[in-house]
């Protein structure tokens, strides 16, 4: 495999462990738990993999501005803000949403001892990292999101600011190298850990398709012999399938390895989209119950919180054999669990 320019900064390997709570709770495969959500970059994530790939191509081309997009608690935003003020960027973040900061500076935000608007809340979850992290924030709809963004790249770029455009969820051929090398450091430790089950499955959750492409790629190269299975957060099977195997061609020509992937070679499954990105239902709610009081571990409300529901559904119902090994691959996003929105749901629907 071609050498790609990396920085590493994050905290690798990450950790295997098995969870005999939460298999015994479910009564069927066994579960382990791959802990990317200790990737160390700003409480962690799968994204850090991502820009230890992304950031070294920004400096190889003299970038003094990283510029990406996502959702109002994007933990790819939290991350690139992160590594933009570890390594000395500036950061312009697009999200779709609504500014709460500058609605906070139209009036007071408290008078007397209660809200001037119990509905204007202060940034919080990972909105409150990228202000934390010195991001500058541009609003937009989701509709406009790919104008805004191409407009303040536009801007940046006539400021001479030498901007760098990382993608959605970092996922282009550059930001999937990081879960190739990921697929390998886990068939590294599965050799060297004896202690270690050889797990059947991998399961996560899969959006922007990058994580899923690198593994897949990885996965062919590495000798990983079981399945990689993307449970999808917020789109249908077949589109999620196409961009996959589309992104995993384009990776491995990029690293110049003669290795094609069909569609069908790509394992999705969307029966888990519940209300919609970033809606929180009662699976999640649940999925993020189970984990936190068997194993004392936190997901998050979006991402990994509907994986795990998926997960917890297929043992359930038998999807997965009990004489299976299932490894849950944890893309991190922990912080968001404390967003306002989530953080009241996680609470009235836990007392």
């Amino acid at each position: 495999m071609k050498e790609i320019p990396r920085i590493c900064f994050a905290h690798l390997p990450t950790y295997i462990e098995f969870l005999p709570r939460i298999s015994a709770y479910l009564g069927g495969a066994r579960i382990y738990i791959k802990r990317d959500d200790q990737t160390g970059l700003a409480f962690g994530g799968n994204k850090t993999r991502k820009l230890e790939y992304l950031v070294a191509d920004a400096q190889a081309n003299n970038a003094k501005t990283l510029i990406t997009a996502g959702a109002i608690q994007s933990n790819h935003c939290r991350q690139t803000a992160a590594a933009a003020a570890k390594f000395g960027f500036e950061c312009i973040l697009v999200l779709t949403g609504q500014d709460l900061k500058s609605k906070m500076s139209q009036e007071p935000l408290v008078r007397g001892n209660q809200l001037s608007d119990p509905n204007i809340l202060p940034p919080s979850g990972n909105l409150l990292l990228d202000y934390l992290f010195g991001a500058q924030i541009v609003w937009t709809t989701p509709d406009q999101r790919e104008n805004a963004l191409q407009d303040a790249y536009t801007k940046a770029e006539k400021q001479s600011k030498r901007p760098y455009l990382i993608p959605y969820g970092g996922s282009n051929p550059i930001g999937a190298m990081g879960y190739v090398t990921a697929m390998q450091e886990l068939t590294q430790q599965l050799k060297s850990n004896t202690a270690l089950a050889y797990p059947h499955w991998i399961v996560f959750p899969s959006s922007s398709g990058g994580t899923q492409a690198g593994l897949t790629l990885g996965a062919r190269l590495f000798g990983y012999r079981g399945k990689v299975l993307g449970i999808s957060v917020d789109e249908p099977q077949t589109v999620l399938k196409e961009r996959v195997a589309q992104l995993a061609n384009m990776s491995a020509k990029f690293v110049e390895e003669k290795r094609t992937f069909t569609v069908d070679e790509i394992l999705v499954n969307d029966h888990y989209l519940g209300g919609g990105y970033g809606v929180m239902g009662k699976p999640e709610q649940e999925a993020i119950q189970l984990f936190g009081k068997y194993e004392g571990i936190i997901l998050d409300p979006v991402y990994t919180g509907r994986a795990a529901a998926g997960l917890i559904d297929l043992v359930r119902t038998g999807f997965f054999s009990s004489d299976e090994v299932i490894l849950f691959w944890h893309t991190g996003g922990s912080s968001a669990i404390f967003a306002h929105r989530y953080e009241s749901e996680l609470f009235s629907s836990g007392r």
